[in-house]
């Protein structure tokens, strides 16, 4: 119970933050337009508290469903204007005018992930060294050139200071045939050599997974402690132990957790050979892993639950720091990047070509809210950035009902020379409804998919 309030009280901070802000930013640029505001609402419905501010006694209230927020204006359309208020009145704005106001909230949001990110970068982002363990002899790593103690510092010219930007860099290169990887090999002070990855046979299902781990691009986080063995699984049949040190899988060196999970995933019910320190003297240890159904195919499963070495954890720990100003401007590059890579995201969904499930609602973001404010402000402000640029970009969705819908009718209006038709606005209203009705529904059976 003390678990899911956390989780509650921390999704309650996330929607709070983050629709004040982005109402703010209409309320804020519709005064300096000089449009007289009547409410400016946290949640939509009933009016359960509100109290009026200022010369034109602005109501500031809150509403009883606490998932969004509105400003309403004097506007015609809506509801009788004193004759005194007309000019004030939103329709009667010039339509640069309407559509600065309108896109005011959603680069709120934009402007306030800049800032999150910038006051995480002057903090220190906690991270690890790109340090590169020996790549599997068939993986992209490999025939790029790849050496074990290879330390990556920039992909494609972009500089890079830990494991967390290298997967970011990737990341961003997605659907690109290949990136070019700067490596300090040996001495740290010698020159970068430069080798070409192949990003080519990379699926979709790579990219949603560890596309780091796919390309052989592993981290030397030394060979990873068994923390527990799950009763009546495989690897409590085959004489695991908490402890046990997995030096290598069928004669290939673990080098990280990620090391095991794939070469079990990749060999359901067949039989593997663990390697494995135990007291000081290393021993064979025979595993068949369980074959399960995951995502449509069967992996392989051995039911252990394995741990970082510590000593390597510290020795690979960096921080990844910035001055004011240049903080400021990675900020709001990255919210620039994460942006891009949001409308591409969006684009291959409809397309077909990345899964519906990476649609999220409320209770994976509650649940994410939660785990991310347990982990430290740090984490908390870059989950609020996250989320902020998430709600900033889907709000610019040229979709009825939303922002973007009304920027479109105001693009319209420019096209033709006189505002959109009610009744065409009425039916724009009725389509987006339903279509954001399906993207909830989509949203909700994900959430409740990934909960059973």
């Amino acid at each position: 119970m003390t678990d899911f309030l956390y989780k509650l009280v921390a999704f309650a901070v996330t929607l709070g933050v983050l629709v004040v802000f982005h109402e703010l930013g209409h309320y804020v640029v519709a005064r300096l337009a000089g449009v007289k505001v009547l409410r400016f609402s946290v949640g939509f419905g009933r009016v359960i508290w509100s109290r009026r501010f200022g010369r034109d006694g602005t109501e500031w209230a809150l509403s009883a469903i606490p998932l969004g927020g509105y400003v309403r204006m004097a506007d015609e359309r809506e509801a009788a204007v004193t004759r005194a208020d007309l000019p004030r009145a939103f329709n009667r704005q010039p339509v640069a005018k309407r559509i600065a106001i309108v896109a005011a909230g959603p680069i709120a949001n934009l402007v306030l992930a800049g800032f999150f990110f910038a006051a995480t970068y002057m903090a220190g982002v906690p991270g690890q060294r790109p340090l590169l363990a020996a790549p599997p002899p068939q993986s992209a790593a490999a025939a790029a050139g790849v050496r074990g103690g290879d330390i990556v510092t920039a992909v494609d010219g972009d500089p890079v200071r830990s494991v967390q930007e290298l997967r970011w860099r990737l990341l961003r290169e997605q659907g690109a045939p290949s990136v070019s990887l700067s490596l300090v090999r040996g001495n740290v002070a010698s020159e970068p050599v430069e080798r070409e990855l192949s990003l080519g046979a990379l699926t979709d299902a790579d990219w949603e997974a560890d596309p780091l781990t796919k390309l052989g691009l592993h981290v030397d986080l030394g060979p990873p402690i068994v923390d527990s063995v799950l009763p009546g699984k495989p690897a409590e049949a085959a004489g695991l132990r908490a402890g046990d040190r997995i030096v290598a899988v069928d004669g290939v060196p673990m080098h990280s957790p990620a090391d095991v999970a794939q070469v079990t995933n990749a060999h359901p019910a067949a039989a593997l050979d663990y390697r494995v320190m135990r007291g000081g003297r290393e021993l064979n240890v025979a595993l068949t892993p369980e074959a399960v159904e995951e995502g449509g195919r069967k992996i392989g499963l051995a039911g252990v639950r394995l741990r970082v070495d510590p000593t390597a954890l510290a020795r690979l720990a960096v921080v990844v720091r910035y001055g004011p100003l240049a903080a400021l401007g990675a900020g709001f590059r990255k919210t620039g990047e994460l942006s891009l890579f949001t409308v591409r995201m969006l684009g291959r969904i409809v397309t077909g070509s990345a899964s519906l499930r990476n649609i999220s609602g409320p209770i994976t973001m509650a649940d994410i809210a939660g785990e991310s404010a347990q982990a430290g402000v740090l984490a908390f402000l870059g989950y609020l950035a996250l989320i902020s640029i998430s709600l900033g970009v889907l709000n610019l969705l040229p979709i009825p009902l939303l922002d973007g819908g009304h920027l479109l009718y105001y693009l319209a209006e420019i096209v033709k020379g006189s505002p959109v038709s009610d009744h065409a606005i009425e039916v724009g209203q009725r389509i987006g409804m339903a279509m954001l009705a399906v993207l909830m529904a989509l949203a909700l059976f994900n959430d409740v998919s990934r909960l059973f």
